[in-house]
């Protein structure tokens, strides 16, 4: 019997014909993240992670880049810088990604910069996460938060403005925290605050006790931590419990979440904290309404306050993907270019000389219920 080829089946055969062409003709766009994903900064880098896979699924649900699929893969180096570069080197070498995003932390991008590996590769870096003034004019790096500077020069003319005025700064005792009290010891003079102390903790460790006992000595009026998370949280503790009573601003860099995990309600009641970021619960922007419709449906537990500083990486990310993918070097032109971009109500702009991507300043408190206060 003679079979008939309908025109019905001529369309859905080259229909057929045109996505398996189309498929293969897609292509991997891979991208990696080093950060830590164990140790002190634990809790940030997950949430950060969290935040970047969250906008790339969705872009990969929504048809990818023209298609092309982009594949996040990530590496621990437990807060490490000497790690960090290793595992850039070997990734590079081995994967030879399209991109670097949400490398965090100050020291760690510092070794990474020093070392010159995304220079000599022509490799980008979009979303370092440090807000050091080191990080300004390096080739490659690209930070999509203001900086530290910015942060506490806006926190010291708020504390100028309500008549406080003697300041106490707890700081890391490595870049990070060195950046800041640079910048505080800048802005202090020009806001008319007197910093009374300047008291270190080693890095990558919870020894405070020093710290606290120089502030209890102290007569601040407010403590400024330039900590991370883990130090942040015992910091706390320690200065409460011995009758501590000034108020405790933190840097943005503090997790919240974990702060909440670590400390009592009690404890935790009063603390405030930088936002160069828009709070995930805030219903202000277009970007965060998406991003609560997105977190709603991932239902990942490792979405977290920070993980929105992640989703912003991600988002300037997809943004130069658009624009250029054809090479790292392509894309890096492409996200140094980008002026004055509308993310969603949050902007960023890579033009400005000696400044970073954004600058979004603001801040939050914790009430006596938990809840927080922007």
């Amino acid at each position: 019997m003679k079979s008939v080829i309908t025109k019905k089946q001529i369309v859905i055969s080259a229909a057929l014909c045109l996505l398996a062409s189309a498929q293969a003709s897609a292509k991997e766009i891979l991208v990696a993240q080093v950060a830590a994903f164990t140790g002190a900064q634990a809790s940030s880098g997950k949430a950060i992670r969290a935040g970047i896979n969250l906008y790339l699924n969705h872009v990969n649900s929504s048809g990818g880049i023209a298609g092309d699929h982009i594949r996040l893969v990530t590496y621990d180096d437990g807060y490490k810088a000497e790690e960090t570069v290793r595992l850039i080197k070997e990734i590079l070498g081995k994967q030879a990604p399209l991109a670097f995003v949400g490398v965090l932390g100050t020291a760690n991008n510092e070794a990474i910069i020093k070392d010159g590996i995304l220079a000599r590769a022509n490799v980008p870096l979009v979303g370092a996460i440090s807000g050091a003034s080191t990080m300004l004019g390096a080739p490659n790096v690209y930070v999509t938060k203001a900086s530290y500077a910015d942060e506490v020069r806006r926190l010291f003319e708020i504390l100028s403005l309500i008549g406080i005025n003697r300041v106490a700064v707890v700081y890391q005792d490595d870049g990070f925290g060195k950046d800041i009290v640079t910048g505080a010891e800048r802005a202090a003079p020009v806001t008319r605050v007197n910093l009374v102390v300047k008291a270190p903790y080693e890095r990558n460790t919870t020894n405070v006790q020093s710290a606290v006992q120089a502030v209890l000595k102290s007569d601040a009026q407010v403590i400024y931590l330039g900590a991370v998370t883990s130090a942040a949280v015992e910091f706390i503790k320690q200065y409460r419990r011995a009758g501590g009573t000034a108020q405790v601003y933190g840097v943005s860099v503090i997790d919240i979440n974990g702060m909440k995990k670590g400390l009592s309600p009690e404890e935790l009641t009063g603390y405030a904290f930088g936002v160069l970021w828009p709070l995930t619960t805030s219903r202000t922007l277009q970007m965060t309404r998406e991003y609560q419709q997105l977190a709603k449906e991932a239902k990942d537990p490792d979405l977290a306050e920070r993980s929105m500083e992640g989703y912003i990486a991600a988002k300037v990310l997809v943004h130069g993907l658009r624009q250029a993918r054809s090479s790292p070097a392509a894309l890096s032109k492409a996200v140094a270019g980008m002026k004055s971009v509308d993310l969603g109500g949050f902007m960023v702009d890579f033009t400005r000389p000696k400044q970073t991507g954004s600058q979004y300043v603001d801040f939050a408190i914790v009430n006596k219920g938990g809840s927080i206060l922007q």
